[in-house]
C-alpha cells in the first residue's frame, strides 16, 4: 500500500522535481548521474520558464542536506547548479541565480572548510559567466564580508589555512569581476566595500615579506593577492583612486608597515597597475597623508589638531615610499603640480628642522627624514625636463632664508638643508649653455649666498656651482688638488658665442664674489678646495675665451696680493690663500701648455717645496701655523713673467697688468661690479659718445706735428701710451686727496658754464609776436591782446647751480 501510494505521489509531482531527484544516486559516493543530468539540462533549455523553479528546488535540497550533514549530496547539487549555469543564458536566469547565490550563502555559513571551499569554487565559476541581461536587485554585501574573512583565516593547519585564504581571495576577485563592469550592480568601489577588500589583499601580501623563504607561485595567498590588487587597480578610474588608496594608507598605519619594505612594494604594485594619467593622484594622496602625520599645512605651519605628530620613523617611511614611486608619476606631472609637490616637500624639511631643534631625542630620526626628503627631491627632478629643473632650482633658492651676521641657528640649518636639496636637483641637470643654467634670477641669489656666514653653507653653494659648471665630466679629476706630476686628462671644448656673452655679462660679478669669499676668516680647508675647483672649472669651461682667461689671471694675482694687503688674516689663512693660487696656476699651466709659463710655475713651486712647504696645497700643518714666515719675491708668482708668456701665445695681456679694483667687502647687492676697469675708461672717454665732439685727452694738443708723430709712431707705442694714460687716470682717482678732486671738478663746472653761455649767446633773438602783420581774419582786432604779452627773457643769463653740475 505504501509503495503504491509512493509511486502515485511520485507521478503527481512536477516533472522538474522528478528530473532533479533523478540526478542524485542512492549512494552519494557514486557522484552525479550523468544521463539524468543531461535530461534535466535539456528540459531547462526547452522550458526556460521552469529554470527558476529548478533552482529553487535545488536550493531547498541543499539547505536540507547541509542541516543533516549530508555533504555528498551537497557536492552533487552544486555540480548540477554549475552545469545549469553554464548551459542556460535565458532571460529568466536572474531568478535562477538568486537560488544559486542562496545555496552559496548557506555553504559559506557552514563551519566546515570543505563546504566553504566548495562554495567559493562554484562562485568563481559563476563570476566568469557573462550574463545576457542586467540585474537590478542582486547584492553581494554578504559575499564581500565572508570572502574577506576567509582571507584572514587563521586555521591551525597551515595547508588548510592557505587553501581557505586562497579561496577568499578568489572569491573577492570573482565579486570584483562580476560587479565592476556593470553599472546596475552594487558599486564595489564604495568605501564600505573597499575597506574590506583592500586590507584583505594587503594582509596576504605582507605575509610574503614576513616569510621571505616562502614559495613564489600562483597557488600561494601572497601571489594571488598581488594579482588581485593589480587587476583591481587596472579597473579603477580616476574617481575610484581615492576610495582605493585611503584603505591602503589606513592599513599601513594600523599595522605599522611604513618602516618596512613591504610598503614600498605595495605602492609599486599600485603605481604600475593604474593608468599612467592617474599616478599623480596617488602622489597627492600620499603627500596629504604625510601632511596629516606632520600636522603642517601648505605654508609649512603646524595645524591645530588633537592628534599627535607621528614618529619620525613613520614620516621617513612615507617619504621613502614617495622616493621609490615618485619617478613613476614624474612623467605625468607638469606645470603647477610639480611646484606643488616640491613646495610640500620643502615645507616638511622646514618642519623637520623645527622638530629637530625642539625635540633633541628625535635628532637622529629627523636627520634621516631630511636625507630621505632630499633624496626624494632628486629622484623626482631626475624625471623632469631640463627647463623644469631650472625652475625647481629657482623655486628652492627662493625658499632659502637670507644670510646675515645675526642669522639664527635655525636659519643657518635651513639654509644648509635647502641648499643640499638644490644641489640634489642640480646633479640631475645637464648644462648645455651657461646662460640657461644660470639665469639672472637664479645666479644673483646664489652668489649672495656664497658669502653666507656659515662655512658649511658656502661649501654647498660652491658644490652647486661645480655640478652646474661641469659639462665634460672634469669635476672628479679636479677634486684632488696637486702641484706635482701631470694632471688627469681634462676635457676642454671651445667656448661658444653664447658662453662668451655670458662670461662678459656675469664674469665680473662671479669673480668679485670669489675674491670676497677668499677673504672670509672662517674658511676651512674644504672651502679653499671648493674655491679651487670652481676656479678650475671656470678656466676649463670658459678659459678658451682669451678675455675670460685674462680676467681669471687678474683675479688670481689679486688674490695673491691679499696676504700682503690684508692685516686681519691669520697665518694659516694666508698660507691657504697662497696654496690656492699655486694650485690654480698649476692647472692653467697644463691647460695652456706654454713652455715659459709652465717653467715659471714649476720654478716657484720648487722654491716653495724647498723653503716654504706650507705655501703648497694642502699641507696639514696650515692650521697649526702661529706665524707665517716672510714670503719673498722668489716664492710668489710674477705677473710680468706670466703676462709675457701669455702674450707670446697671442693673448692680449694689456688688462692683465691693470690693477684689480674689487668692491668693498659687504657690498653684496650692487647692480654693477666696479672691478671691471672698462667702467673707468667709459667715464673718462665718454665724450666719444657725444655726436659732433672729437675725443681729446687731457693736456693733449692737436697740431700738425702731433698728427705726423701719430702717423709715424708704430701701433705698439700708441697702445703703450694709451695704457699709461689710463693708469694715470686710475692712479689719480685712487691716490689724490678729496679736496683736489673737488677743486678739479669745480673748474670743469666753470668751464661748462662758460661754454653754455657762449652757445646760448649765439642764438637768434626772440621773435616778437607783436611785430607780425595783422591777420585779415575777422578776429584780427584781438591782436591787441597779444601785444600786451611781455617778451620772454633770454635763457642764457640763467646760472646753473654748482652742485647740480657737480
Amino acid at each position: 500500500m505504501s509503495v503504491g501510494c509512493s509511486g502515485c505521489c511520485s507521478a503527481l509531482r512536477p516533472r522538474y522535481k522528478r528530473l532533479v531527484d533523478n540526478i542524485f544516486p542512492a549512494n552519494p559516493q557514486d557522484g552525479l548521474v550523468r544521463n539524468n543530468m543531461e535530461k534535466l539540462t535539456f528540459y531547462a533549455l526547452s522550458s526556460p520558464e521552469k529554470l527558476d523553479r529548478i533552482g529553487e528546488y535545488l536550493a531547498q535540497r541543499v539547505a536540507r542536506d547541509i542541516s543533516r550533514h549530508r555533504n555528498g549530496y551537497v557536492v552533487i547539487a552544486m555540480e548540477a547548479m554549475d552545469q545549469l549555469l553554464v548551459a542556460c543564458h535565458a532571460q529568466s536566469l536572474n531568478l535562477f541565480v538568486e537560488s544559486f547565490l542562496k545555496m552559496i550563502h548557506g555553504l559559506l555559513e557552514s563551519h566546515e572548510p570543505t563546504m566553504q571551499l566548495l562554495a567559493t569554487s562554484s562562485f568563481v565559476k559563476f563570476a566568469n559567466i557573462e550574463e545576457d541581461t542586467p540585474s537590478y536587485h542582486r547584492r553581494y554585501d554578504f559575499f564581500v564580508s565572508k570572502f574577506s574573512s576567509l582571507c584572514h583565516n587563521n586555521h591551525s593547519d597551515p595547508e588548510t589555512r592557505n587553501k581557505l585564504r586562497v579561496a577568499g581571495l578568489k572569491g573577492l576577485q570573482g565579486v570584483v569581476r562580476k560587479t565592476v563592469s556593470d553599472d546596475l550592480q552594487v558599486n564595489i568601489w564604495d568605501e564600505i566595500h573597499m575597506e574590506k577588500i583592500i586590507p584583505s589583499l594587503l594582509f596576504n601580501m605582507q605575509e610574503n615579506y614576513e616569510t621571505p623563504d616562502s614559495p613564489q607561485d600562483e597557488t600561494t595567498p601572497w601571489t594571488l593577492a598581488e594579482n588581485c590588487l593589480r587587476e583591481l587597480m587596472s579597473r579603477a578610474t580616476f574617481g575610484h583612486i581615492r576610495s582605493v588608496i585611503r584603505p591602503v594608507l589606513k592599513h599601513l598605519d594600523n599595522h605599522e608597515l611604513w618602516v618596512k619594505e613591504s610598503a614600498i612594494h605595495m605602492f609599486k604594485v599600485i603605481m604600475y597597475s593604474i593608468q599612467a594619467q592617474y599616478s599623480y593622484a596617488v602622489i597627492q594622496l600620499l603627500m596629504s597623508h604625510l601632511d596629516e602625520k606632520s600636522r603642517v599645512d601648505d605654508s609649512g605651519q603646524r595645524k591645530p589638531s588633537a592628534r599627535p605628530r607621528a614618529d619620525a620613523k613613520v614620516r621617513r617611511g612615507i617619504v621613502t615610499v614617495l622616493s621609490n614611486i615618485v619617478a613613476i608619476a614624474a612623467g605625468e606631472s607638469i606645470g603647477p603640480s610639480v611646484l606643488e609637490i616640491f613646495n610640500s616637500l620643502l615645507n616638511h624639511l622646514r618642519n623637520s628642522i623645527d622638530v629637530k631643534n625642539t625635540t633633541p631625542a628625535d635628532h637622529e630620526n629627523e636627520t634621516l627624514l631630511q636625507e630621505a626628503v632630499i633624496n626624494t627631491l632628486g629622484v623626482f627632478a631626475n624625471n623632469l625636463p631640463d627647463y623644469q629643473k631650472i625652475e625647481i632650482m629657482m623655486f628652492i633658492m627662493g625658499k632659502v632664508p637670507l644670510s646675515g651676521e645675526e642669522s639664527r641657528n635655525t636659519d643657518v640649518l635651513l639654509q644648509h638643508i635647502l641648499l643640499k636639496s638644490l644641489l640634489e636637483v642640480g646633479t640631475k641637470y645637464r648644462t648645455v649653455q651657461m646662460a640657461q643654467a644660470f639665469p639672472s634670477a637664479f645666479l644673483q641669489p646664489l652668489l649672495d649666498m656664497s658669502l653666507a656666514t656659515d662655512p658649511a653653507v658656502r661649501l654647498v653653494v660652491q658644490q652647486i656651482f661645480h655640478t652646474l659648471l661641469d659639462r665634460h665630466e672634469n669635476l672628479p679629476k679636479l677634486q684632488k688638488t696637486s702641484v706635482d706630476g701631470p694632471l688627469p686628462q681634462l676635457t676642454v671644448d671651445k667656448c661658444s658665442r653664447q658662453d662668451m656673452m655670458f662670461i662678459k655679462k656675469n664674469g665680473p660679478e662671479i669673480m668679485v664674489h670669489i675674491y670676497e669669499n677668499v677673504q672670509l676668516t672662517n674658511n676651512t680647508k674644504d672651502n679653499f678646495e671648493a674655491l679651487y675647483v670652481t676656479l678650475g672649472l671656470l678656466c676649463i669651461e670658459l678659459g678658451s675665451d682669451s678675455e675670460a682667461l685674462i680676467e681669471l689671471m687678474r683675479l688670481i694675482f689679486a688674490i695673491q696680493d691679499l696676504p700682503n694687503t690684508t692685516s686681519a688674516m691669520t697665518a694659516s689663512h694666508r698660507a691657504s690663500v697662497h696654496a690656492l693660487v699655486a694650485s690654480f696656476l698649476y692647472v692653467v699651466g697644463h691647460l695652456t701648455a706654454i713652455p715659459s709659463f709652465c717653467t715659471h710655475i714649476e720654478q716657484i713651486i720648487k722654491n716653495r717645496r724647498e723653503r716654504a712647504r706650507h705655501l703648497l696645497p694642502w699641507e696639514d700643518n696650515k692650521q697649526a701655523l702661529n706665524s707665517l714666515p716672510e714670503v719673498t719675491d722668489d716664492l710668489l708668482f710674477d705677473k710680468t713673467v706670466v703676462a709675457e708668456a701669455l702674450q707670446s701665445s697671442g693673448h692680449d695681456t694689456s688688462r692683465l697688468l691693470t690693477p684689480y679694483m674689487p668692491r668693498n667687502l659687504g657690498e653684496v647687492n650692487v647692480n654693477r661690479s666696479i672691478s671691471d676697469l672698462n667702467s673707468i675708461n667709459v667715464e673718462v672717454d665718454s665724450i666719444s659718445s657725444s655726436p659732433g665732439l672729437f675725443r681729446k685727452h687731457p693736456q693733449e694738443e692737436i697740431t700738425v706735428a702731433s698728427l705726423k708723430k701719430m702717423m709715424a709712431e708704430p701701433l705698439d707705442v700708441q697702445q703703450e701710451e694709451e695704457k699709461q694714460r689710463r693708469l694715470q687716470v686710475v692712479e689719480q682717482f685712487r691716490t689724490a686727496a678729496f679736496e683736489d678732486l673737488v677743486a678739479k671738478t669745480e673748474q670743469q663746472t666753470v668751464d661748462l658754464q662758460n661754454k653754455l653761455n657762449e652757445i646760448l649767446g649765439k642764438l637768434p633773438p626772440a621773435i616778437d609776436l607783436c611785430s607780425r602783420p595783422s591777420s585779415p581774419h575777422p578776429s584780427a582786432h584781438n591782436d591787441d591782446c597779444l601785444r600786451q604779452i611781455c617778451p620772454v627773457p633770454p635763457p642764457y643769463p640763467v646760472q646753473f647751480p654748482e652742485l647740480f653740475v657737480f
